[in-house]
C-alpha cells in the first residue's frame, strides 16, 4: 500500500490565496475575524461586508490594494500607541521590500511575475500616500498631538545622513533602504510642496543658535542631498523663509535675513561669537578660556579643529549655492538671495554696527569664504576670465546697488555724467530706438556716487562671472574685511585693559589695596578673559586658516589685474588722465586689497607660494 508524503498532502495554494497572504502581510490587514485580534492586524469589517456585496471573494487582491490601503489608514480613534499614517505607510514600505525579496525563491516564473507586480503596485501606492500624508497630516485619523510627518521625514533623513564623527548620535532609526530616493525622486512638484515647506523649516530650526562646535554637520548634509533633487530644491527657493519678509520689533532687516531664512540659520554657525544671539556650546568657553594657562599644544589643537569643522561647513554652503546655481529654475533665486543679504545689511560698513539691525560678523565670514570657492574656477584663469567682469555691471545691474560707495576718484556728478554716457552709447547702438534714457540728478555729497533713485542706466545681461566677482567684492568688504577690523579692535582693546589690570595689580601688591581696587582687578580680569576669547575665536577661524586667506588674496590679485586694466594695463607713463571706469569704481576694491596685503604680510607662511606681483605694482602706482 502506497501512502503519500505531508509535503504531497499539504494541499497547493491558488495565485490569489497566495497574493492574498502576502499583500496582508504588508498591510497587517484581515477580512475575516481574527481568533487572536490585536493592535498590530486591523479587521476590516467594513470593507469585507463591501467585496461581498459585490460577489467577490475576501481575498486581498491588486485590484483591490487602494481601497484596503485606504480602509487601514482611515480606522476610527486608532488606539494608543499606535504608530502615525506616516510611519505606518513607512513600515508598509519596508514590509514590502521584504516581501519582494523573499519571492525571489518562487520557482513558478509565472506566479513570482504576478507578484512581484502586485508588491510593486502596493509600493507605488504607499509612496503615494506616504506623499499625500506628509503634504496633508489630516488626511487620515491620528492620535491627538502626533508628530507632523515632516518631523518624521527629518528625522529618516537625519539618520540616513549620521556619520560616526558626528558629535552626537542620530536622532532616529534610518528608513527602509530606497524610501527617501523613490519617495522624492518620483514626486511632482505640488504634491510634495507643503511637505517640503514644513520640512526646510525644521531642519532651519535643527540649526538655529548652533555654533561651530555643535551638530550641524548632518542637517547641512540633509540640505546638501535635498537641494540635488530639483523638486525639494524648487521648494527651497520657493519658500517663504527663503527671503523672510518677517517686520519684527528693534529687528532690522539684516538680522532677520541670518535668524529666519533657511540658509541664514547655516550661515549663523561660527566660531566667533553672536553676544546678542549667542550660539551653543561658547566656543570661546570651551575652546579659549583661560587661555594664558593652556599649553600651546592645546590652543593649537583648539584651533585646528575649528579650521577643519568650519571648512566642512564652508564646502558644504558652497556644495548647496552651487547646486542650485546650476539649476535654470533655481539659479536667479540664489543671486536674489545673495543680493538682499547685501543689500540689508550694507550698514555693516559703517564704524559702528548695529547688531540688532545687521546680520552677524560670523555669518558674513562665512559668506566670504563660501563667495570665494565659487569664484574659485576663474581664479585660477584670471587672464581669460576678466574680460568677462563689465565695470557697467556697479551701476547698471539690478540686484546690488553700488551708488552709494565712495568712489576712487568721481564725485557724483561725474558718475551721473558717466552713467549717461553708457546709456547714449547703447541707445546709438540699439537698431530699434527703444533704450530709454533718463536725467542724473545732482547729490548732495561730493564725495560719494550719491546719484539719485531715478538714475538708471540701460539694463543688459550679465555673466555669472561678472555677477559672483562684484557680489563677492561687496561680501568680502562686509565680512572677511570688517572682521579683520573688528580684530584689530579687539586686540587693541584687550591691550589696554591688560595694561591697567597690571598697573592695578602693581599697585595692590606695593600694599595699596582697597575693596574698591579689588573690584576694579576682579571687573578687568573678566573683561580681559572675555575680550581674550573674542581675540582667539576670530584668529581662529579666520587668521589660522591660510587657505581661506589665499583664496581672498587670489580673488584681490584678479581684482587688481582687472583695476588696472581699466587704465591700459601695466605700463607708464601713466595716461595724462584717468579714465571714468577706473575713476567711478568703489574706492574700497583698491583699499580693502591693500589691507588684506598688509595683514597677510605679518601672518608667518601666509603668503608662502602667492604671486605678489601686480598687488605690488598697484601699490607703487597709486603711490
Amino acid at each position: 500500500m502506497a501512502f503519500s508524503s505531508p509535503a504531497s498532502a499539504r494541499p497547493q495554494r491558488s495565485p490569489d490565496e497566495v497574493e492574498d497572504i502576502i499583500l496582508r502581510k504588508i498591510l497587517l490587514v484581515s477580512l475575516t475575524p481574527l481568533a487572536n485580534p490585536g493592535p498590530a492586524v486591523a479587521y476590516l469589517e467594513l470593507t469585507a461586508a463591501e467585496l461581498l456585496s459585490e460577489s467577490r471573494p475576501l481575498l486581498a487582491l491588486r485590484d483591490a490594494a487602494e481601497r484596503l490601503l485606504i480602509d487601514r489608514l482611515s480606522l476610527p480613534d486608532p488606539p494608543a500607541g499606535s504608530p502615525t499614517p506616516f510611519a505606518f505607510l513607512v513600515s508598509a514600505f519596508r514590509r514590502a521590500a521584504d516581501e519582494a525579496r523573499k519571492i525571489s525563491t518562487i520557482r513558478d516564473a509565472a506566479l513570482r511575475a504576478r507578484l512581484a507586480a502586485s508588491i510593486a503596485h502596493l509600493r507605488a501606492l504607499i509612496l503615494s500616500y506616504a506623499r499625500i500624508v506628509a503634504g496633508n497630516p489630516d488626511t487620515f485619523p491620528s492620535q491627538p498631538g502626533a508628530q507632523h510627518p515632516a518631523a518624521e521625514l527629518l528625522v529618516f533623513l537625519l539618520a540616513e545622513a549620521a556619520d560616526p564623527l558626528d558629535p552626537t548620535p542620530g536622532p532616529g532609526a534610518p528608513p527602509p533602504p530606497g524610501f527617501i530616493d523613490e519617495f522624492f525622486s518620483g514626486a511632482d512638484y505640488d504634491s510634495i510642496e507643503t511637505a517640503m515647506g514644513e520640512l526646510y523649516e525644521l531642519l532651519r530650526q535643527s540649526v538655529d543658535k548652533v555654533s561651530a562646535l555643535g551638530d550641524f554637520q548632518r542637517p547641512l548634509r540633509v540640505l546638501r542631498r535635498l537641494v540635488g533633487i530639483p523638486n525639494c530644491a524648487k521648494a527651497l527657493v520657493n519658500h517663504p523663509k527663503w527671503i523672510p519678509k518677517n517686520q519684527i520689533m528693534f529687528i532690522g532687516e539684516g538680522r532677520v535675513m541670518e535668524l529666519y531664512s533657511v540658509l541664514g540659520a547655516f550661515f549663523h554657525v561660527s566660531a566667533i561669537r553672536d553676544r546678542e544671539f549667542a550660539s551653543k556650546p561658547d566656543v570661546g568657553q570651551q575652546c579659549f578660556s583661560e587661555a594664558s594657562s593652556r599649553r600651546p599644544a592645546d590652543l593649537l589643537s583648539s584651533f585646528t579643529t575649528i579650521k577643519s569643522v568650519m571648512n566642512g561647513l564652508y564646502d558644504g554652503l558652497k556644495d548647496i549655492l552651487l547646486t542650485l546655481l546650476k539649476n535654470l529654475d533655481t539659479r536667479e533665486k540664489v543671486l536674489e538671495y545673495i543680493a538682499e543679504v547685501i543689500n540689508k545689511n550694507a550698514s555693516r560698513s559703517g564704524m559702528q554696527v548695529d547688531p540688532l539691525k545687521c546680520a552677524s560678523s560670523g555669518m558674513f565670514v562665512n559668506l566670504s569664504a563660501v563667495m570665494l570657492r565659487l569664484c574659485e574656477p576663474f581664479l585660477d584663469n584670471m587672464e581669460s576670465k576678466k574680460d568677462k567682469i563689465d565695470v557697467k555691471y556697479l551701476f547698471c545691474n539690478n540686484r546690488i546697488d553700488f551708488k552709494d560707495l565712495t568712489a576712487i576718484n568721481a564725485s557724483s556728478e561725474e558718475v551721473s555724467s558717466w552713467i549717461e554716457s553708457i546709456n547714449n552709447e547703447h541707445a546709438q547702438n540699439n537698431a530699434s530706438g527703444e533704450a530709454r534714457f533718463v536725467e542724473s540728478q545732482e547729490a548732495t555729497s561730493s564725495g560719494k556716487n550719491s546719484a539719485s533713485s531715478q538714475l538708471r542706466c540701460s539694463k543688459k545681461n550679465f555673466s555669472f562671472v561678472c555677477e559672483c566677482f562684484f557680489m563677492t567684492s561687496r561680501v568680502l568688504n562686509l565680512g572677511l574685511m570688517k572682521a579683520i577690523s573688528d580684530f584689530k579692535h579687539i586686540s587693541q582693546q584687550l591691550a589696554r585693559f591688560e595694561d591697567d589690570l597690571e598697573s592695578n595689580r602693581a599697585v595692590r601688591d606695593q600694599g595699596g589695596g582697597s575693596p574698591q581696587l579689588e573690584q576694579d582687578i576682579t571687573r578687568l580680569e573678566k573683561i580681559v578673559e572675555i575680550l581674550s576669547q573674542d581675540k582667539l575665536c576670530y584668529e581662529a577661524q579666520i587668521l589660522r586658516d591660510g587657505a581661506f586667506l589665499q583664496r581672498a588674496l587670489s580673488f584681490y590679485r584678479l581684482m587688481i589685474l582687472w583695476s588696472v586694466n581699466l587704465v591700459g594695463g601695466f605700463k607708464m607713463p601713466l595716461p595724462s588722465q584717468c579714465s571714468k571706469e577706473f575713476a567711478c569704481i568703489p574706492e574700497h576694491f583698491l583699499d580693502d586689497a591693500m589691507d588684506l596685503l598688509v595683514l597677510t604680510s605679518r601672518i608667518p607662511k601666509a603668503l608662502e607660494s602667492f604671486v605678489l606681483v601686480s598687488i605690488i605694482l598697484i601699490h607703487f602706482t597709486m603711490i
